[in-house]
């Protein structure tokens, strides 16, 4: 299967497949290979998984506050007209995913190292994949403010989390050295962009591949893992 890379690494002992997805919140390709993966996974209801969210910020060094949006289209695509092609061709990207990109509603260019942190939240209680929907759905959909730890505890609400909770945790240093840590990891194992998906902690897949393609990463995973099992 060449468009998945081998990496020879120790697999999982569990006798789930694990999946670790490295992506970051203000990415709209994780967005749409987050969602192909769950489709993926849907068209294969005997493969057990366990999926695992790695934190991956694209731009580690924006202000806690993020930046107004219109300026790094400047930086990035050289203004709205520059940059109003790729939106459209995301736009039409995603939907056949379900997903709809609304970027005319985008305000901030987020740091999105708390919202990182909120997924981690939502993982001790079992709730890590609504939580990445709602906060890409908030995002890219929406225009919210995902920088914003007012915003993340309505958002934590919205997802079924308990908002004292998810505002006690936001101001302490929960889980900081964790999104950190993701990051150099994804950094020594060569991720320059996400979203990545290790299958198995042996093979890996880049981008937001077909939906086809992800369907052979599951059988191909799942499949060594029966043989070894065997």
């Amino acid at each position: 299967m060449s468009q998945i890379p081998v990496t020879e690494t120790t697999t999982s002992g569990s006798a789930a497949l694990r999946i670790d997805l490295y992506a970051d919140i203000a990415c709209p390709w994780c967005y749409i290979g987050e969602r192909r993966l769950a489709r993926a996974l849907a068209a294969r209801p005997d493969v057990r998984v366990e999926r695992h969210w790695r934190p991956f910020q694209l731009q580690p060094d924006l202000p806690p506050g993020g930046i107004p949006w219109s300026d790094l289209v400047e930086q990035k695509f050289g203004g709205a007209a520059s940059a109003a092609a790729m939106f459209d061709r995301v736009a039409a990207a995603g939907a056949p995913d379900g997903i709809a990109f609304n970027f005319d509603r985008v305000t901030r260019a987020p740091n999105t190292a708390d919202a990182h942190r909120l997924v981690l939240f939502a993982a001790e209680q079992g709730q890590t994949w609504t939580m990445v929907e709602t906060l890409f759905a908030a995002y890219f959909t929406d225009g919210r403010d995902v920088s914003d730890r007012e915003e993340l505890i309505a958002l934590a609400a919205a997802a079924g989390l308990d908002a004292a909770a998810a505002r006690d945790y936001l101001a302490s240093d929960a889980n900081v050295a964790a999104v950190q840590a993701s990051q150099r990891t994804a950094y020594r194992h060569g991720v320059q962009g996400v979203p990545f998906f290790v299958f198995a902690e042996r093979y890996a897949l880049s981008g937001a591949q077909p939906l086809d393609i992800f369907e052979r990463a599951l059988d191909l995973a799942s499949s060594e893992g029966e043989e070894n099992a065997g």
